[in-house]
């Protein structure tokens, strides 16, 4: 089993906030249905949609997601600077 986690930011560390439950409410998909074709727990998939940011997480794993949702793998983050996080 593969595994994303979201752990305490460090404010050197630049922070990949996750764009994947937004895409998957556009295109209507659950958890259940990403883990499934990804051959993802759910819970490596909830970890990986969290609005919290993804400070560690294979790139195996997004790619697994990105398949699932038919997308590139650099559609599924957005990399930001931790304090620009800690402002919002």
């Amino acid at each position: 089993m593969v595994k994303c986690i979201g752990t305490k930011r460090s404010m050197f560390m630049p922070v990949f906030m996750s764009n994947i439950k937004k895409l998957m409410e556009e295109k209507k998909v659950t958890v259940r249905a990403i883990a499934e074709q990804a051959n993802l727990s759910k819970q490596t998939v909830l970890t990986a949609r969290t609005d919290e940011g993804i400070t560690e997480c294979r790139l195996s794993t997004l790619g697994k997601i990105a398949d699932a949702l038919g997308m590139k793998t650099t559609q599924l983050y957005e990399e930001k600077k931790a304090e620009d996080t800690d402002k919002a």
